[in-house]
């Protein structure tokens, strides 16, 4: 996992879609919940809950792992809702990699 960025992304829904295929993975904050969006070794994406760690310092597992982005994209975590559904009231940071979230 990387880090946060301070600065927000000017992003739009389609270009979400885009900047994970290229990147991998975005923290996506709601309200005061902040997610990590994800992929697990290139082979499955994953929302983590950054409130929550585990006993090896990690963000726990807030969703299924699904093969896809667009399957991804379609998995109801945020109460009950999926990205799309809340992409309006979401702002979206860059991780930056090679540095640790604090």
């Amino acid at each position: 996992m990387g880090k946060k960025a301070a600065e927000a992304l000017d992003i739009n829904y389609e270009g979400l879609v885009e900047y994970l295929h290229c990147n991998h993975s975005v923290y996506m904050k709601i309200g005061s919940t902040v997610y990590y969006l994800t992929d697990c070794n290139y082979e499955s994406w994953r929302a983590q809950d950054t409130s929550r760690r585990n006993e090896k310092n990690h963000f726990v597992d807030c969703s299924e792992l699904v093969p896809t982005v667009d399957e991804f994209l379609a998995l109801p975590f945020v109460n009950g809702k999926t990205i799309q559904e809340v992409f309006d009231h979401a702002t979206f940071y860059a991780s930056l990699s090679g540095e640790k979230d604090a």
